[in-house]
Parts: C-alpha cells; sequence; structure tokens
C-alpha cells in the first residue's frame, strides 16, 4: 500500500473518529470519550482495537499465566485454565490495569457450569457438555405467522433455532430438550 493511501485512510478514520454526536430528547449532545454508540464504523473500530490489544498486551500475559484457551466473540470472552497454575482473579486485575477506559468483569463457573454466549459449558471429569443457553428474560416469541411480514423473515428464525440445535455438540437429552422448546415456540406463535 503506498503512503498517499495510508494517509487517506488514517484522515478518514480520525474524521469518522470525531464524529461523535447523537441526539437526545430534542438535544444534540457531543460524546467526549469513546466511538459513537450506534454508528456502524464504531463496532468495526472496536474490533481493530481489541484485536491490537490482545495482540500487543494480552498475548504475552495469557502465555506467561498459561492460559489454556481464550475465546472471544465481541466483548465476551471465555478463558480456560487451571486454578492450579492460574490466579484468574490475577488476570482480571491484569486485564483491568492494562486498558484503564475498559472494565472487565468476571464470572466465575458454579457447580462447574459456565454461560458463554449461546450455550452452557457444563465440565465433567475429562469432558464437556453443551446446552443451549437463554437468560432468564428469554421469551419464545418470534415473528407470529399471521404477521404482514414476508414469508422468508418469518422462516428465518425457525431456520436459526433448528441449525442451532443440529450445529451444536448437544447430548441426545439435550438435543430432544431443545427440539421440544423448538415445537413449543412454533406453536406459541402460530
Amino acid at each position: 500500500m503506498c503512503e498517499k493511501t495510508k494517509q487517506e485512510i488514517i484522515k478518514l478514520s480520525q474524521i469518522l473518529l470525531e464524529q461523535n454526536y447523537f441526539h437526545f430528547h430534542d438535544t444534540i449532545y457531543i460524546q467526549n470519550e469513546g466511538l459513537a454508540m450506534g454508528a456502524p464504523i464504531s463496532s468495526i473500530f472496536s474490533e481493530i482495537y481489541l484485536q491490537y490489544i490482545e495482540n500487543i498486551k494480552f498475548y504475552d500475559f495469557l502465555i506467561k499465566h498459561q492460559i489454556e484457551g481464550y475465546f472471544r466473540y465481541v466483548d465476551d470472552i471465555l478463558i480456560v485454565y487451571k486454578e492450579s497454575k492460574t490466579n484468574i482473579h490475577n488476570i482480571l486485575d491484569a486485564f483491568n490495569n492494562t486498558v484503564p477506559n475498559l472494565s472487565f468483569t468476571l464470572e466465575e463457573e458454579v457447580e462447574n457450569k459456565i454461560n458463554f454466549l449461546d450455550v452452557t459449558i457444563t465440565r465433567n471429569y475429562n469432558s464437556l457438555n453443551f446446552d443451549i443457553y437463554r437468560k432468564l428474560s428469554f421469551t419464545d416469541t418470534i415473528i407470529p405467522n399471521n404477521s404482514c411480514h414476508p414469508r422468508e423473515h418469518k422462516l428465518s428464525a425457525i431456520r436459526y433455532l433448528s441449525n442451532r440445535m443440529k450445529t451444536y455438540n448437544l447430548n441426545p437429552t439435550s438435543t430432544q430438550m431443545e427440539y421440544n422448546k423448538l415445537k413449543q415456540i412454533l406453536h406459541n406463535n402460530k
């Protein structure tokens, strides 16, 4: 990439980053820190920044503390470690001290279970079991059959729920429970 193109990308990025205003209750506000909430470019810059921090700051730290697995999706991170080798609270402190503008929180497994995204991971002796996780606020509402939406839109939620059930490595009991839940959702939405 030529130097002129690099400079143009930097200048365009600066212009986009300076567009930190938003409208709320007939008033326009300027956001002094961070990226503009709801702006399409904000998610891209956030991802670039997080990948930079992971590669420059976190990588060596994760190796030093013998982290066995690090998985991130947007702003959710799952860290796999052995308690005998790693103090997870030290890692949390290090993350928060490394990036003072971000606030990392910790959710530890309870009864050998932890939720990550839409999966509940259960740790057994030498294996893991997976179940579909739904928040307490979950409602089984999808686009009802009698709505005026295009048929393809109605079917997309059904396809998503069905594909998730088939794609995740669920045991037979969990698969049957998810199948029954899917039938209930379909019935409730006609």
